[in-house]
């Protein structure tokens, strides 16, 4: 009987485990929540406790070529429903996170690196490098909406053509993921653009431009005047890009912004989404937020009598 027993608990670990497993370019992931970048991915130990979290994977803050500071002060505000920041992708810059990192293949989940460039040629340096780590994807960060550019890389479809390419070029085979901006009006053809150029995902969205004015100095409240739109307040709009690219492209995509419960990371998956990012909602509930969205995901499923993630990716178009 304990025998018996034993084989019955294992295979309902396995349906379970069945359940929200989910394969992103290759990549296996124990269920689909990522890390999303800029959220805690600074250092081994950081993206070691999101995997101790439940996370399926981990996605480092961004890097370039070199260290950066930053934005000043105040960079960040908290608003309802959301959070306004313009950090202005601080870090430590790809050669010191070499040195850091060593390597990114030896931790329990996958790792993607991101990466940005000032030019479209600093994008090819980058993603040589951060090749060198190992990770299990590069993600392309061309789409910060507080970054300044002569011309935003994220709204010109040339540039996000030569910047795929380069990249893929650099990558050594590792999968890419190009990461875009809402702030357009033309996301389904800037992602077609991209898995055109070699792009093997699409990671839909990054945050929305905004800003908040306080009342009483009359002032922007951010150091750097706009920033980034993330948490409950973006999901509808993340929700609606990543129904357009589904629409436009044949590759995965990654469905991020605003991701907070189960219900949230379902329906992100029934617009097209392969995988879902998970950002903001660490910092309301913490690293363990990926467990909890996970165990609401599993709720839904067996309420509904769904098995397996594939029978609903896609479903709210229709086919």
């Amino acid at each position: 009987m304990q025998i018996l027993r034993e084989i019955h608990v294992q295979r309902g670990y396995c349906a379970v485990v069945k359940m929200l497993s989910t394969t992103l370019c290759g990549v296996k992931l124990r269920n689909p929540t990522i890390l999303a970048s800029g959220i805690l991915g600074i250092s081994k130990d950081s993206a070691q406790r999101i995997i101790k979290g439940g996370a399926g994977a981990i996605t480092l803050k961004s890097l370039c070529h070199e260290e950066r500071k930053g934005h000043p002060g105040p960079n960040m505000v908290v608003i309802d429903s959301g959070m306004l920041n313009a950090v202005g992708l601080p870090g430590q810059g790809m050669d010191n996170a070499i040195a850091d990192f060593e390597r990114l293949d030896d931790l329990a989940a996958p790792i993607i690196g991101s990466i940005f460039g000032y030019t479209i040629e600093d994008f090819g340096i980058v993603a040589k490098k951060m090749a060198s780590l190992s990770p299990a994807m590069i993600e392309i960060d061309i789409s910060c909406p507080h970054m300044s550019y002569s011309k935003p890389f994220y709204a010109d479809a040339e540039s996000i053509q030569k910047i795929t390419r380069l990249v893929k070029k650099n990558a050594g085979g590792i999968p890419v993921s190009a990461k875009l901006s809402p702030n357009v009006h033309n996301i389904a053809e800037l992602a077609l653009v991209a898995e055109k150029a070699g792009a093997d995902a699409i990671t839909a969205i990054n945050t929305a431009s905004g800003m908040k004015i306080d009342l009483e100095t009359r002032t922007p409240l951010l150091g750097n005047k706009t920033g980034g739109l993330s948490g409950p307040a973006l999901k509808p709009i993340a929700v609606r890009c990543v129904y357009e690219v589904y629409e436009a492209v044949k590759i995965p995509i990654v469905g991020t912004g605003g991701v907070t419960t189960g219900e949230d990371a379902i329906e992100m998956i029934m617009a097209g989404a392969t995988a879902v990012g998970v950002g903001t909602a660490c910092y309301y509930h913490g690293p363990d937020v990926f467990s909890r969205i996970c165990d609401e995901m599993k709720a839904w499923m067996k309420k509904n009598k769904v098995k397996s993630l594939d029978e609903i990716r896609g479903s709210a178009h229709g086919k």
